[in-house]
């Protein structure tokens, strides 16, 4: 039986991350095809990319034939899965979104903020676009989004895309898991977390290890700070004890910039000062990892990725693919509609939640009600990311507006209208729907 998988944004330097899952769990997963796919502008990278990718195979022995190509809907025919880690105007789209709102006092970050939004306006209508084609070539395949901001994409693919087999996917919750492992000396798949919120915004509400229940033991250690559970792109301030013991639950790295918003502010300013913004920094990293892609000797995932913000990406993608095809049963985080789990938010809005994963998709796990700690912002939040979903699909400079405005690391009426009208300008080349 073949089983096709595609990669969407193939040229990325993600790509052997994803490689290296496949190889891993080819013996529950028999991946016999792999198409990585590309824009034209990504063309000598995809070419980097696919020849590095067919040297881990072989190194590994594994019977997968691997293939790329620029034309993606010859790349559908047959898939099974599809994934898609694009970035819609590439990294130079990403120092605008960072650049311009530090210019405005305003965190610049590329899934959070205003950053987020515009990176939502690109993409959207680029992964409709991709949605229709995978419905009438390939309807039975699942795509497996991790194309950022991961939560207000899916949604807006779950809601308003002719295809309905899509499920996001981050590697936060993985990361958090892995380090709440580290933090106990046990293996991550002793490790349960219960997450409630969406995609940057989830929280922790309790956690056990080996089966019980560790919740008041982690948050210690962490009010102690005993452990960092942040990844590779983002610097932990740590948090403090009081903050921690209000909450109750586990914070995900992301919530720093909304809850030491000016402290984080700071702190990107004087980085954005000595070395650049972030996208600058992933751009050098970039440059190197792909020096590294180009040495024929090179047969396997260099350790130098990390420094890229990927972790457990593989894990995350691959696992959840795994699993659906296996029709295994297990426990994933993944982004999902609600369909009544959080009884506090519409049923068709996409949160981050624990589900079964079966052959059919994920079922959702109950979480109940939202802590009152955090019950009126998860609400604000999912508003925000509803209206970043209509600006998307209108065109409309109002419905940008008003995005801008109540989101919460803006929230700024003349600040909101700088940022839509700079950023509308500095991207108006990816955003035709506004033209």
């Amino acid at each position: 039986m073949s089983l096709k998988v595609v990669i969407i944004g193939g040229g990325s330097s993600y790509t052997p991350e994803i490689i290296e899952g496949f190889i891993k769990r080819h013996r529950h997963f028999p991946v016999s095809t792999i198409t990585l796919v590309d824009i034209e502008a990504g063309k000598e990278k995809l070419e980097i990319v696919g020849q590095f990718a067919r040297r881990m195979i072989k190194k590994a022995g594994a019977p997968i034939e691997l293939e790329w190509t620029l034309d993606r809907k010859e790349a559908l025919m047959g898939a099974d899965y599809v994934t898609t880690q694009i970035r819609v105007g590439g990294l130079s789209a990403r120092e605008k979104d960072e650049r311009i709102p530090l210019s405005h006092g305003v965190i610049g970050q590329e899934t959070n903020g205003a950053g987020g939004i515009f990176k939502a306006l690109r993409t959207i209508p680029v992964l409709m676009d991709m949605c229709h084609d995978i419905h009438t070539i390939c309807p039975d395949a699942w795509l497996i989004n991790f194309t950022n901001p991961a939560g207000i994409v899916t949604e807006a693919l779950l809601k308003y895309s002719p295809h309905k087999k899509v499920i996001g996917v981050c590697n936060i919750p993985f990361n958090m898991k892995n380090s709440v492992a580290e933090m106990m000396n046990c293996a991550a798949d002793d490790v349960q977390i219960e997450f409630v919120g969406m995609n940057h915004f989830v929280f922790g509400k309790r956690v056990w290890v080996k089966g019980e229940d560790m919740t008041s033991l982690i948050l210690d250690k962490l009010i102690h700070q005993e452990a960092d559970y942040s990844p590779a792109n983002i610097v932990s301030l740590g948090w403090s004890k009081e903050f921690l013991q209000a909450l109750g639950m586990l914070p995900n790295p992301y919530h720093q910039y909304y809850f030491q918003r000016d402290a984080v502010l700071e702190k990107d300013l004087q980085a954005f000062e000595e070395n650049g913004t972030r996208a600058e920094v992933v751009r050098k990293v970039e440059k190197e990892l792909f020096i590294q892609y180009k040495k024929e000797e090179l047969n396997e995932k260099p350790k130098e990725l990390e420094n890229r913000g990927g972790a457990y990406y593989s894990d995350a993608a691959c696992s959840l693919m795994e699993s659906i095809y296996t029709n295994k049963g297990d426990i994933q985080t993944i982004n999902t509609q609600n369909n009544g789990s959080i009884p506090d938010l519409p049923h068709d809005a996409v949160i981050e939640v624990n589900a079964v994963i079966t052959r059919d998709g994920p079922q959702p796990l109950t979480v109940g009600p939202l802590p009152p700690s955090v019950k009126g912002i998860i609400q604000q939040m999912k508003a925000f990311e509803e209206l970043v979903i209509r600006a998307a699909r209108s065109g409309e400079y109002t419905h940008v507006y008003q995005a801008m405005v109540m989101n919460p690391l803006v929230q700024n009426e003349g600040v909101a209208r700088q940022l839509v009208d700079e950023l509308l300008e500095a991207h108006k080349e990816f955003l035709p729907q506004f033209n």
